[in-house]
């Protein structure tokens, strides 16, 4: 360690360093995000920052930005980033491949670099051998692989400071994770809802000390399935009420945010166009392909479209069956999904990010989250089951500001979607053939009408629900920042 302006800053590891900005951000657009929209509703909205430079965030985490080869903030750093270091409590609305990961890490590493404490308070109960772990921001993710995508993320950008990630989840050795924590302590803790709500019952994880708690694909973790976890640990675990609480996802529904909302305190609802769902971004083509055919499409597909192939089906066993079939056809193939061992799981991604295997047959397990910056291609072998499910899987295509191409398989089984289906796709100025038009048209409407957003304030409603709004909000359409007031008063995952 060394001082720099009185701060103890580590010496620079160059092997680390390759190691941590190997896959450094060169050749993404981040132009193309100057015209995607924008709007930020609540009281007091804080205005975007405009720069990395002007943001105000810590030295040491600016090193790492540039050495991340990342110009200039996304639309929802600009906006996220600005709550964050004013402390606010958020809702971010936006898709996987926005930059959310930097959107909430930013300002809590800034915040913990500037105030936190580098040795936790750690507690030690009467004859207990090992103290506590206490740390002090928490980011809660619904799957294993997301939260080691945020923890390589937490790594890359928490570089030669004090602050110290670690990531747990379930279907790993919890022993070991256990021991790294108590004998090399962990200021930021990333972690899936169930290994954690083990260690906090088994008294080995404290969350007294969380300054910071993130939730990220919240709706997911907030469907009604999943939503016991969560509250089991914001509600009945000793984590402060004083606290910053901070939600992502792609979609945030009405009743979700509903929800959601109990978690938070005056807080920004933000929510950025989608991405990866413009023209300029994905090409998306919807083909009417019976059940007996697919197969034969696929081939005809992979044959066409080279490069990085990430194929959804809806279900383990299908999964495993496409997977089979695609090695007997010599194309190098891997499947990811719940019934697979941790150790499967990375090794199938390790093998497409590196392009031993290009073709990913999952289920929905992979639709969130996951950042595999090349993928060429998505097919929807099977359709899923809601328009949010669908806008999850296209976005692992078109990351931050590539081009992707996404393809979706329709046939008779698939008309409940059709209405969304042919909305979004007008939506984002891409062609809806005539007979999904003519589908969507003889089926009732699902009330999808979120123009080009994943999500609409509900205190922005009509009043009477409790969830007004006040004034101060923003809205962007790239370039400048207006003060526009829209409309306010004032599966398959395992934990």
């Amino acid at each position: 360690m060394y001082a720099r302006n009185g701060e103890e800053v580590a010496a620079r590891d160059e092997g680390l360093e390759k190691e941590l900005f190997a896959n450094e951000n060169t050749g993404i657009n981040f132009d193309a995000y100057e015209n995607i929209p924008a709007e930020a509703t609540g009281n007091n909205v804080p205005p975007p920052v405009t720069s990395f430079e002007d943001a105000g965030l810590h030295p040491v985490l600016m090193e790492n930005i540039r050495l991340a080869k990342f110009t200039k903030p996304t639309p929802i750093q600009r906006f996220s980033i600005a709550a964050g270091l004013k402390g606010r409590d958020l809702m971010a609305c936006a898709q996987t491949g926005s930059g959310k990961t930097g959107a909430f890490l930013f300002p809590i590493l800034t915040e913990l670099l500037n105030t936190g404490k580098r040795i936790g308070d750690q507690l030690r109960e009467e004859g207990a051998r090992f103290p506590m772990t206490t740390p002090q921001a928490l980011i809660i993710a619904p799957t294993r692989e997301l939260a080691v995508q945020i923890y390589d993320e937490c790594r890359k950008f928490a570089y030669r400071s004090w602050v110290r990630p670690v990531v747990i989840y379930g279907g790993a050795d919890s022993i070991r994770q256990l021991r790294d924590m108590q004998e090399n302590g962990c200021h930021l803790m990333v972690c899936t809802p169930g290994r954690l709500n083990d260690l906090i019952e088994r008294r080995k994880v404290s969350l007294r000390q969380v300054k910071y708690l993130v939730l990220d694909e919240a709706d997911r973790m907030l469907d009604m399935g999943f939503e016991p976890q969560i509250r089991r640990i914001v509600e009945q675990s000793d984590l402060p009420k004083q606290r910053q609480t901070l939600m992502f996802s792609a979609t945030f529904p009405k009743e979700v945010q509903r929800l959601a909302a109990n978690f938070l305190n005056d807080y920004v609802f933000l929510t950025i166009g989608r991405v990866g769902s413009t023209s300029s971004n994905i090409t998306q083509n919807v083909e009417y392909v019976e059940e007996d055919d697919k197969h034969n499409r696929l081939l005809e597909l992979l044959n066409q479209y080279p490069g990085l192939t990430l194929i959804f089906v809806q279900t383990k066993r299908e999964a495993d069956t496409l997977e089979q079939f695609l090695t007997r056809k010599s194309l190098p193939a891997t499947a990811i999904h719940g019934d697979r061992q941790q150790w499967e799981r990375e090794e199938a991604l390790e093998d497409f990010r590196s392009g031993r295997k290009p073709y990913l047959v999952a289920t929905d397990v992979a639709s969130r989250g996951l950042d595999i910056p090349n993928v060429a291609h998505v097919v929807n072998f099977d359709m899923p089951a809601t328009i949010d499910d669908y806008v999850h899987r296209i976005g692992r295509t078109g990351r931050v500001g590539k081009k992707g191409l996404a393809t979706s398989f329709f046939n008779n089984q698939d008309t409940g979607l059709a209405n969304d289906l042919a909305l979004l796709l007008r939506e984002v100025n891409q062609p809806v053939p005539d007979w999904l038009a003519a589908c969507a048209a003889e089926m009732t409407g699902t009330g999808f009408s979120r123009y080009k957003f994943g999500g609409r304030d509900v205190r922005a409603s009509a009043g009477g629900d409790g969830y007004g709004s006040g004034g101060g909000n923003y809205s962007s359409g790239g370039g400048g920042f207006g003060g526009a007031n829209f409309g306010s008063s004032g599966g398959d995952s395992e934990w």
